[in-house]
């Protein structure tokens, strides 16, 4: 590293909050500075790094944030969109070109490796790569050498790679559409993005913001949120992440200018964005709004809840089944004959009295989920359709 680059490195050792301010990331949540401080290890290395996070979460701002704190921010970060390349061109898109290399190619061209050359390459949406790709992208990976279409000549870049995606790439691999190696090459530093619903510190202080400079830079009246609005937009999901958020921000300003806006003005236009999904604060998908006017945590205890009883509803009915059978002469008496005699009111007292409580089920419940994924709690929450956050604070609650 040249005396230029060093110095610059040297005065990019920035706080978890010097972070937050300079790169403009909201992080009241110890989920998102958690992720800051990750960020503030690896940034200052040439090391791959595996952005994971739901749509709309923040995986480019991270990315840019790691190539501005490194050594590399003098020079160029190349963004590279996967998902929206056609997989006949990607390989020319990525690696460059030679003349005459097919049809179209009248001029020899470089590539996006080779134009972020000394810089930063950022691949979003790297779960799309097609698997001939992927190939010579691990191999560029592994010694920094590739081929433009066209050509048999090796070529060299120095360039560090931030991957992202909104794929579980494990499953990916397993399902084969994902290579292995190039997974677990991809893996040495994996970044979670946590979604809004898991960061609800985060939800006002970016309400503010995006309020503030959407009525700034469109120089519109704006007379606030009200509080019970400000707790419909922390109840919500937010299946798109910050990105819906800011959106939806800004929809709100434009629909009632200067006015003060009302919790009501929230879930109706909250509504008629998921009409289709939505029935009256209830979806069917997880993603989407529980109770509005409820955190996500308490939609989520709730969710778990209605799931507990409506097994126990269901061993209830069960036991009723079965003791019902012993009065059928057809059918095999599942009772012992000296308990003949005993009413059918006194059997469905003591059978509910045998019933587990909510939090024995709860307990077992979530060790059943740990038993199914392998004890990986990402896996088991997705299971039990909570968030993480829940997963973990009801393992320490229960002493799992």
């Amino acid at each position: 590293m040249s005396a230029d680059n060093h110095k610059k490195y040297k005065m990019q050792q920035y706080s978890i909050d010097e972070i937050s301010e300079r790169f403009g990331i909201v992080a009241e949540s110890m989920e998102m500075r958690e992720v800051l401080h990750v960020v503030q290890q690896v940034a200052t290395s040439d090391i791959t790094v595996l952005i994971t996070g739901e749509s709309g979460s923040g995986k480019d701002l991270i990315a840019k944030t790691i190539h501005q704190l490194s050594h590399r921010a003098d020079k160029e970060m190349i963004s590279v969109n996967c998902g929206a390349i056609p997989e006949g061109i990607i390989e020319s898109e990525l690696f460059g070109h030679e003349k005459g290399a097919f049809t179209s190619a009248s001029d020899q061209r470089k590539g996006y490796f080779e134009l972020a050359d000394n810089g930063t390459i950022f691949l979003d949406e790297i779960g799309e790569l097609p698997q001939q790709t992927q190939v010579k992208f691990l191999r560029v990976l592994e010694n920094g050498e590739f081929m433009r279409v066209g050509s048999g000549q090796p070529r060299r870049v120095n360039v560090r790679v931030i991957a992202a995606t909104n794929k579980d790439i494990e499953e990916e691999v397993s399902a084969k559409r994902f290579r292995a190696d190039l997974y677990y090459r991809l893996r040495s530093i994996n970044i979670r993005i946590p979604p809004l619903r898991e960061r609800q510190d985060d939800i006002v202080p970016l309400v503010k913001r995006f309020a503030n400079e959407f009525a700034q830079s469109s120089k519109m009246s704006f007379g606030g949120f009200s509080s019970q609005a400000i707790d419909a937009l922390i109840g919500y999901e937010w299946p798109g992440n910050v990105r819906e958020l800011k959106n939806v921000v800004e929809s709100l300003i434009v629909l009632e200018p200067g006015r003060e806006i009302q919790a009501e003005d929230v879930r109706r236009f909250l509504s008629k964005m998921h009409r289709s999904n939505v029935s009256y604060g209830y979806s069917d998908n997880v993603h989407l709004p529980v109770h509005l006017h409820k955190s996500s945590e308490q939609a989520e205890r709730e969710l778990i809840y209605r799931a507990l009883l409506e097994m126990r509803n269901d061993i209830l009915e069960l036991k009723e089944f079965l003791m019902n059978q012993h009065h059928e002469p057809q059918r095999v008496h599942l009772l012992p004959p000296s308990e003949h005699n005993i009413s059918n009111r006194n059997v469905k007292n003591e059978l509910i009295e045998e019933l587990p409580s909510i939090e024995e089920m709860e307990k077992s419940l979530i060790n059943e989920a740990l038993r199914r994924t392998g004890g990986r709690r990402r896996e088991a929450a997705k299971a039990l359709q909570i968030s993480e956050r829940t997963l973990y604070r009801k393992i320490k609650e229960y002493g799992l």
